[in-house]
């Protein structure tokens, strides 16, 4: 047997849940890594391919694609298959799909095996919360939650560094075989140790209509923000208005479905939707640092890749020590102003981190990267356990996929309007350049402004954090023991 007898609470506790832990998150840290490694490998690839960047991102963007229209899909799959298998399925598909990338001889080959690769990846990443969740007690989730917003953190950051060290001396092939004997071991253990109750529906209950709406909306949104981001485009009113159709498709038969993709009721739920909107707006934020950072530290600081590699690891060292402590403080508090306090905190470091980038100030930019890995870790650990228990058990693989979606919409929603914002004032400022050519002086105070924005962004997520604290206050929220 896996279990204990129930705990206070009333939630059996796994005697293996460590080790389930450790099987999602490296599942997790797998996939994250993957939507992003590859851009560093990005020149070296197309110079191998003989092709030029038009067509060699499309080995991001058809991942990221893939990966982010299919994350409700196999939620809703799940409930048919059961999360563990789901969850088994996804990581063979992974793993032998990151081999056949590797052996690919064509730019064609490999972009086809790295949809194969999103695939899986979104198998893995729909319904790892909702395994977590299910393994761990509630007086443990909160810190469970804190190891998972660590995950995603370090795996969004360290990309570029293992992207880097892999193409720089084995070759860009090893970014994807590197994969493989992880994946082989994840799959052994999993078969072994991975095991959790749940209930599974007699019938794949699957919407269709919903399923094939969500997609194109989805494929239309990331198109045409990468279209905006290079500058517009004849392609870019004409995907804006797929876009706009199929979202107004996508809502309307959701509304009236018999067995909906999403019930979009859950989001007329506060303890919910407000949650769900601060971490869209946090991955945001997040996103546009990610991508301007590097562009700031090797044009105006002058350094080398692997040193801004190094710069960007203190925000992930920070959030990997300190979010399961804030999660195990959640767990035994519950006070719902605990992301409301991490939100305001990283909005203040961004204001520091702009401020610095104007001024050129290297030590004050590191202290105010600490400040928002430190309230990252205050915000994401109580924010995931807040998602993940506003609904009922038998939603779990529902607010898991929903939150999967919204992470990595906030994700390409940050990469894509930091790229727009970057340009815009670059040229505001009289620059007419590429980024890298840009004059010291005008980089840094684009960057700098670009910095302040996604501190008003957050600003604006701690509001919405705010306000679910204010509405966990008035509702009895019986996942959310009394003190």
């Amino acid at each position: 047997m896996t279990t204990q007898p129930p705990s206070s609470s009333g939630t059996p506790a796994y005697t293996n849940r460590y080790i389930i832990l450790i099987i999602v998150l490296t599942g997790i840290l797998m996939a994250v890594i993957d939507g992003i490694v590859v851009s560093i490998a990005l020149p070296t690839m197309t110079s191998y391919f003989g092709v030029d960047v038009a067509q060699s991102q499309w080995t991001i963007t058809a991942y990221l694609i893939t990966m982010t229209s299919l994350l409700l899909v196999f939620g809703k799959v799940s409930e048919y298959t059961g999360k563990v298998v789901l969850f088994i399925g996804g990581m063979a598909v992974f793993t032998v799909s990151s081999l056949a990338c590797g052996l690919s001889t064509s730019l064609m080959m490999l972009i086809g095996f790295r949809v194969v690769q999103a695939i899986g990846a979104a198998m893995v990443f729909s319904i790892s919360g909702a395994i977590l969740f299910t393994a761990f007690p509630v007086t443990e989730r909160g810190r469970a939650m804190g190891y998972l917003g660590a995950t995603v953190a370090v795996g969004s950051i360290a990309g570029p560094v293992v992207g880097g060290f892999l193409a720089g001396t084995l070759g860009w092939e090893y970014i994807f075989f590197i994969n493989v004997p992880i994946g082989v071991v994840l799959l052994l253990a999993a078969a072994r140790y991975l095991r959790v109750d749940e209930q599974r529906n007699a019938h794949l209950n699957l919407d269709l209509p919903g399923s094939i709406s969500l997609v194109v909306l989805m494929v239309a949104l990331i198109l045409t923000l990468g279209d905006l981001a290079d500058g517009a485009s004849l392609t870019t009113l004409p995907l804006a208005l797929v876009f706009l159709l199929a979202t107004g498709f996508f809502i309307r038969h959701e509304r009236q479905a018999k067995n909906p993709l999403v019930e979009l009721e859950i989001f007329q739920n506060p303890l919910f939707s407000l949650p769900m909107i601060s971490m869209v707006l946090y991955f945001i934020a997040n996103f546009m640092l990610g991508v301007i950072g590097p562009f700031y530290f090797e044009g105006v600081m002058g350094m080398e890749p692997t040193q801004v590699g190094l710069v960007y690891l203190v925000m992930p060292t920070i959030m990997v020590f300190l979010s399961p402590l804030t999660g195990w403080l959640y767990d035994r508090h519950h006070s719902p102003h605990y992301a409301t306090i991490g939100m305001a905190v990283v909005a203040g470091a961004l204001f520091v981190a702009g401020y610095a980038s104007v001024r050129q100030d290297l030590t004050l930019i590191l202290l105010a990267f600490a400040g928002v890995g430190i309230g990252s870790a205050f915000f994401q650990s109580p924010n995931n356990t807040d998602l993940m228990s506003a609904l009922p058990p038998q939603k779990m693989g529902l607010a898991s996929s929903v939150t999967a979606t919204g992470r990595n919409l906030g994700m390409a929603l940050g990469v894509s309007i930091a790229t727009i914002l970057i340009s815009v004032f670059l040229r505001v400022f009289g620059n007419e350049d590429a980024v890298m050519g840009a004059p010291v002086s005008v980089l840094a105070a684009a960057v700098g402004i670009v910095a302040v924005i996604s501190g008003l962004i957050c600003l604006l997520a701690g509001f919405f954090s705010y306000l679910r604290a204010r509405s966990a206050l008035k509702v009895d929220h019986p996942t959310h023991p009394v003190h």
